[in-house]
This record gives structure tokens, C-alpha cells and sequence, in this order.
């Protein structure tokens, strides 16, 4: 299954408290909250492109599947992480304390992210 497309969100779950635990400000929490952001994902066999535009802030991310690699996270921060494919719909990666988790359903992208007993999820929908 090919994760290719542009994806558009649908709804999220428990972003402010996600957002705060992460330790962004509230005033970026509050102009993020009710912005619909556009994935951008080009897969390449095990190789990953993913561009998320949220307003003014766009994040880029490259990755092969099973290979170290640095990720963004949300606070804009690099970490180093190793990108797994679960099944031929989803991808696993652990990121300094928080794992995220992008499950492909045909045209539904669902993004879960935990860190501890918080969850952060959210929906997004191709276009």
C-alpha cells in the first residue's frame, strides 16, 4: 500500500494538552489549534518524503524505512529516530519519549502520538 498523497486534517484529539506537554507557548497552541494542516507524503519504496504545512510553518521530513535518520519533531527540535513499517499500513517510529504512530486506512491517514498517559491524535483525510 502506497502512503502517497496530499492529506488534509480532518480532527485531532487532545491537542492543547499534548502541545502544552510538549512544552510549546499557548500562543502558538492557540493559533495551531483550528488550522487545517496539509500532509504531503512521496514514498519511494523504503524511502519517505513528508512535507506538513500548518499555516505559515511547514516541516519536512526524510526518512528510510529501518535507518537512522533526524526527524523534526513539533517544537521544531531534531531528534534521531529509526522509522519502522508495521504491516504494509504503518509506520512506528520512537522519538525522545514520545512515539508516534501513522496508520494508512485507504484514503484516511490516522496519527497517534503518546508520550506517557497522554495521547495526541489526529485524522487526516486525502485530497
Amino acid at each position: 500500500m502506497s502512503f502517497t498523497g496530499k492529506y488534509e486534517l480532518q480532527s485531532q484529539e487532545n491537542f492543547e494538552p499534548f502541545m502544552k506537554a510538549l512544552g510549546l507557548p499557548d500562543d502558538q497552541i492557540q493559533k495551531g489549534k483550528d488550522i487545517k494542516s496539509i500532509s504531503e507524503i512521496v514514498q519511494d519504496g523504503k524511502k519517505f518524503k513528508i512535507t506538513v504545512t500548518t499555516g505559515s510553518k511547514v516541516m519536512h521530513n526524510e526518512f528510510t524505512i529501518g535507518e537512522e535518520c533526524d526527524i523534526e519533531m513539533l517544537t521544531g527540535e531534531k531528534v534521531k529516530a529509526v522509522v519502522q513499517l508495521e504491516g504494509n499500513n504503518k509506520l512506528v517510529a520512537n522519538l525522545k519519549g514520545l512515539k508516534s504512530v501513522t496508520e494508512l486506512n485507504g484514503d484516511t491517514i490516522t496519527n497517534t502520538m503518546t508520550m506517557g498517559d497522554l495521547t495526541y491524535k489526529r485524522i487526516s483525510k486525502r485530497i
